[in-house]
């Protein structure tokens, strides 16, 4: 009797020991997806997808970004260190650095080496250049480095930047097929990735081209097939279905299917092997698996927003999810892994069509407004101070106008008076007045918060809602605008009640509130600011 007392008692305690947190914990990021996507789209989503996150988890319907520019690399470094680029550093996908005096790229190491069949450049990345800790870092600490931390992507800055310092191992693709690594993980890819990258996964996708997923009835949500917003897929002839991947596949390389739904399905596969080979929630102590859906973004950018292949891309997407979840509760059990869902950033509407349609807004290339500041100095100063231009950030050439002998202050002036006088540019801002900010303009808190001084520029520019620097066709993001900041964020899984928010929420509020529900230490550069629907157990 005794001896069945004590057996009962040790497992109420171990019951309630795995209780205080998830066996895995997964956080998915889709790649430029809009809130509005979800209802846009809702009618042919199916209920195992979407809706089921919908339906079950909690939705964040006013979850947004709070800094500028809305960015892939900021978006992931911020989700997961609940910061913003002001402390965390990383202020674009690439950026000039005025301390080095030369351009970056986000998770640029030389330091480091390609692990896998990629090539030498597209593995020289860590996460050297993320200055504060994330949520996958203190998981691992919190587990004294026996729960498994995995980020994978299409984009390496997207494994890269969620995974952490701490990682067991980050994976990306590469033209080459097959995904790949660091030295900074390790110096040979796991068995189980090897076996993955020889199986040449994505040759089934790109053998069966891609075709509407559904009837095109189905698409009354998009444009027609062929519209005049809509770029080209890798040099084919015409924006209309169906595409014929193996064609471009020869062309190019492999990289073709980033910019098609099957990058997605792809990755999806990937993260299974990773979740069956690594044992990823099979006992009781947490482990995180980050995924980041890069196909989204690719077609997002070439064909836009309201595309028929972009609305295919969600539609399959939507299936990928409802097989990924089901895979999850037969593998890690339902009930035992926390999931949550959000994007990197959202994204504009094809300005062209908005003008066409009678709105005064429009298109402006970078190296368009580039070019006009640059003529402006010479005409003004005799020669040309622009030393960068790029992310909304003007760097002057300070070597120049000390041997000129300009006052800086002036010079900045200047350039402001210009800039202002342009038809795209709503407000400039001054380092000064960026490091000076009281909090009470509105448009000047989002560049405060996406500004390092050690890294950003002289001025920042802040255009007008609705125009864009980008091309004619497709989209892009960055802005401070709802369109680039609005983003779905919903919580599922262990300990989740169902439920939704209509309350205004920041991006940055997501990693402390995963710290504070599993109980671990807060990344150390978040304001660790909570969502408190989601630490509500009650029903």
């Amino acid at each position: 009797m005794k001896k069945s007392i004590l057996l009962l008692t040790l497992f109420v305690i171990t019951n309630l020991s795995a209780q205080q947190r998830p066996k895995l914990v997964v956080g998915i990021v889709v790649d430029q997806m809009k809130m509005e996507y979800l209802y846009r789209f809702s009618d042919d989503f199916s209920p195992n997808g979407f809706k089921r996150l919908m339906n079950d988890g909690f939705v964040f319907q006013n979850m947004h970004y709070n800094y500028m520019p809305t960015y892939t690399a900021p978006g992931h470094a911020s989700i997961y260190t609940g910061t913003t680029p002001a402390t965390h550093g990383i202020v674009g996908n690439e950026w000039f650095s005025r301390t080095l005096g030369k351009e970056m790229y986000c998770t640029d190491d030389a330091g480091v080496k390609t692990v896998g069949d990629g090539t030498v450049e597209e593995g020289a990345m860590s996460p050297k250049n993320l200055q504060a800790t994330t949520i996958t870092d203190e998981v691992r600490m919190a587990t004294n480095f026996n729960g498994k931390v995995i980020g994978m992507s299409l984009k390496d800055r997207g494994a890269i930047l969620p995974a952490g310092h701490f990682a067991n191992w980050a994976f990306w693709y590469s033209k080459t097929g097959s995904f790949i690594s660091s030295t900074f993980y390790g110096e040979k890819l796991p068995e189980w990735v090897s076996e993955f990258n020889n199986e040449k996964n994505y040759l089934k996708y790109i053998n069966k081209g891609w075709d509407l997923y559904k009837p095109a009835s189905v698409y009354n949500e998009s444009l027609p097939d062929n519209n005049p917003y809509e770029g080209k897929l890798y040099g084919s002839a015409a924006p209309v279905f169906p595409y014929d991947l193996k064609s471009m596949y020869e062309k190019n390389d492999a990289g073709v299917i980033r910019s098609t739904p099957y990058g997605n399905d792809l990755l999806a596969d990937f993260a299974k092997r990773a979740i069956e080979k690594e044992n990823l929630g099979r006992n009781n102590t947490t482990d995180f698996l980050t995924v980041s859906f890069s196909s989204t973004d690719y077609v997002g950018h070439l064909l836009g927003p309201r595309s028929m292949e972009l609305q295919d891309t969600y539609l399959r997407l939507d299936q990928t999810i409802a097989d990924f979840l089901a895979y999850l509760d037969k593998t890690v059990g339902k009930g035992n892994y926390l999931l949550f869902l959000t994007a990197d950033h959202a994204g504009a509407e094809n300005v062209i069509y908005l003008k066409d349609r009678k709105y005064n807004v429009d298109n402006y290339p970078s190296k368009d407004v580039k070019k006009s500041m640059q003529d402006f100095s010479t005409k003004t100063f005799g020669v040309d101070l622009v030393q960068n231009y790029s992310n909304f950030n003007v760097f002057f050439n300070k070597q120049i106008i000390k041997d000129k002998g300009l006052e800086l202050a002036k010079v900045k002036q200047a350039f402001k008076d210009f800039l202002i006088s342009q038809p795209q540019v709503k407000k400039v801002y001054t380092e000064e007045e960026i490091l000076a900010n009281a909090g009470n303009d509105y448009s000047l808190n989002f560049v405060a918060k996406g500004y390092d001084v050690t890294q950003n520029g002289d001025l920042v520019i802040v255009d007008k809602p609705g125009d864009i620097e980008y091309a004619t066709t497709g989209t892009s993001h960055g802005t401070i605008y709802g369109y680039d900041t609005h983003v779905p964020a919903i919580f599922y899984g262990w300990h989740i009640k169902k439920g939704e928010s209509y309350d205004k929420k920041a991006i940055t509020e997501i990693a402390p509130t995963i710290a504070q529900k599993i109980k671990v230490t807060f990344p150390n550069g978040t304001e660790a600011k909570v969502l408190q629907e989601v630490l509500d157990e009650k029903k």
